[in-house]
């Protein structure tokens, strides 16, 4: 799995466990859907992933490293 897909899938899981917390859990919840969001936005624009520099030093590759 590169790179760019780990963080899609990481993205994507956090969403569904965030909506999961806000139905079962408490609805202030919805603030990690925002950040989670927001975050997703701002690396487009700006390149800066928090959650690609971990899962690369976990051993993910970019696609074009290969």
């Amino acid at each position: 799995m590169t790179l760019e897909n780990a963080v899609r899938v990481f993205a994507g899981s956090m969403v569904l466990v965030s909506v999961a917390l806000t139905l079962w859990v408490h609805p202030n919840f919805f603030w990690l859907t925002v950040f989670i969001g927001v975050n997703l936005i701002q690396s487009a624009y700006t390149g800066f992933c928090p959650a690609a520099m971990i899962l690369s030093k976990l051993g993910f590759q970019n696609s074009s490293a290969k």
